[in-house]
Formats: structure tokens, C-alpha cells, sequence
């Protein structure tokens, strides 16, 4: 197996290969380092790579957050004999949450670890492995990285705030595998094949990764107070039992998802956000084979 390290080359993960390097030293594969040059990349690379390297035996090793994560697969997709592995460098590794007892810093695991294969949801020409969102919590998303180009201290926090006032209320038509779900405005909905998004908020408990299904929960609009009431739930995936938030939202597994609005939609996807006015998401069941950290030994 050779590997590949596709690492964030951003100025401010410089860490990464601080990081990396001394591992590297010890580590008894082949390989090879690429430095990212900016969104989109790594998956330009991983992509290249791939098709002229189809016959190969690959790992490529994601180092830095989701989005890095989220880009190599988008490379991978459509291509045999290749793996995907993470060294989680992000600010919330949320995709690592859904494999607890694994150490996604250690290369030694990775190496020594087990594969497992995982689907996809396919959106629109993206594909994502994590999770899809929109309402209140993409456009808070959006707002915080527009905040962090105009240099705003505590951005996310600033667009959380303006996202509550202004984007509760969304009016979008939410069709699930043939079933219309909304009727009204929308707060916000999610469409995950992981457990985990966000600021590590447990949205789909019960999702599985290579079940051939994507859990969507739909949101519909409430007041503030009814918000706040709700919100304390989703930390650790509460609101999924909880009966208070059940009768303001709706659960569903499904395979195909069409979203449209007659203003422009902003989608967050895998971290990262993109914008139409009509997405359509499916399920690619395993379409993707993950490198895994081995399990720690005291799990």
C-alpha cells in the first residue's frame, strides 16, 4: 500500500507537519507529502492522481479538518483500489465522533488499523461523507466565515446570534423520496450519513455509514423561546427521543432528497458552503473505503 498525506496548506496549519514529520520518520510504508494551495484542491490532485494511477494501491491520508476529509473523498469517488484514511487537524474533527476509541492523530493506528467501507450522499456534482445542513445553522456558517474575512473576533458566535434573528423562518420545499415534508417555513433541516456536525452537535444518534440510508430531520419554524427550549437537546442527540422536540420536527431514512426554493438556498456541506436554488441528494452506497485507526486496546 502506498500513501499519500494531502495536507491543508494553510498558514495557520502549519502545525500539521510539526506534527507529521517525526512520524513519518518511524513509519515502515512508502509515501509521499502534497501540500493543498487552496479550496478545491485536494480534490483536483486526489482526482488527477486517481486517473492516472487507477491500477494502483493507494491510501490517501486527509490531514487536516473535515473539509480536508471532505475534498480527498470527493477525488477518491468512482475509483478502485483506493483508501481514505484522516489525521484530524480541524477545529472540531466531527466525522471522527462517530468512531469512538480510535486515535485519528496517530499515524501508527492508521497504519495498523482496519478498513471500512462507507456510502456517500451525492449533491447535486459534491459529494459529502458527514453531514448536509441548511437553515438556521448553514447560514450561521455562512455569516462566521464572512466574519472571519472582515478579521470579526468570535465569528461563529456573531453569526450564530445573526442567524437566530434572521433565518429561522425559511421557505423551502423539502421532498423525501417522493414525500413532500414541509408545509410552512423551515428553521432548519439535516440530511447525514455520520452522527456528528457542527460544533460537535450529535445530530443523527442512530446514523450508520454503510447502512444504503441518509437520516433527514426537518425542523420546522418556532419561536425563539420554543428555539431555546429545543436547543439544549441536540448536544448529545436527545431531541431524538425527546418528546417535546418530536412534535416540532420530523425523522425520516430515505435514499433520495430534492430541495428547492425560489430564493437562492445556502447548503452547508461537509463544513463547507455552497449555494443554489434546487439540490438534489442520493444516497451512493459504498462508495468509499475508509482506513481506520486500529482500536485502543483498554476499548
Amino acid at each position: 500500500m502506498y500513501y499519500i498525506f494531502v495536507v491543508n496548506g494553510r498558514e495557520d496549519k502549519a502545525f500539521i507537519m510539526e506534527d507529521l514529520e517525526p512520524q513519518l520518520k518511524s513509519a515502515p510504508i512508502k509515501y509521499e507529502i502534497y501540500k493543498t494551495t487552496g479550496e478545491g484542491d485536494a480534490t483536483r490532485f486526489v482526482r488527477i492522481y486517481c486517473d492516472f494511477h487507477q491500477a494502483d494501491e493507494v491510501c490517501f491520508v486527509a490531514c487536516g479538518g473535515t473539509g480536508t476529509l471532505s475534498e480527498v473523498v470527493n477525488g477518491v469517488v468512482g475509483f478502485e483500489n483506493k483508501r481514505v484514511a484522516l489525521m484530524a487537524y480541524g477545529s472540531g474533527n466531527n466525522f471522527t465522533l462517530h468512531f469512538p476509541g480510535r486515535n485519528f492523530r496517530s499515524l501508527k493506528d492508521i497504519i495498523e488499523g482496519e478498513t471500512q467501507v462507507s456510502d456517500v450522499l451525492k449533491c447535486n456534482n459534491d459529494y459529502s461523507i458527514n453531514v448536509i445542513n441548511l437553515g438556521f445553522d448553514s447560514m450561521a456558517a455562512h455569516y462566521g466565515a464572512q466574519y472571519i474575512l472582515k478579521g470579526k473576533d468570535k465569528p461563529y458566535l456573531r453569526g450564530t446570534v445573526r442567524s437566530i434573528f434572521l433565518n429561522r423562518f425559511n421557505n423551502y420545499r423539502i421532498v423525501v423520496d417522493g414525500e413532500r415534508l414541509t408545509r410552512g417555513t423551515t428553521m432548519f433541516c439535516t440530511i447525514a450519513n455520520a452522527s456528528y456536525y457542527g460544533q460537535n452537535y450529535k445530530c443523527a444518534p442512530d446514523a450508520v455509514i454503510d447502512d444504503g440510508i441518509m437520516n433527514v430531520e426537518v425542523n420546522r419554524s418556532t419561536t425563539l423561546l420554543t428555539f431555546v427550549l429545543m436547543y439544549r437537546h441536540f448536544k448529545d442527540g436527545h431531541h431524538v427521543t425527546n418528546a417535546f422536540c418530536r412534535r416540532r420536527m420530523k425523522f425520516m431514512k430515505a435514499k433520495h432528497v430534492d430541495i428547492s426554493s425560489k430564493s437562492l438556498i445556502y447548503l452547508c456541506v461537509d463544513g463547507e458552503i455552497v449555494a443554489s436554488r434546487h439540490f438534489v441528494i442520493d444516497i451512493i452506497e459504498k462508495a468509499v473505503t475508509l482506513q481506520l485507526p486500529a482500536l485502543r486496546k483498554e476499548d
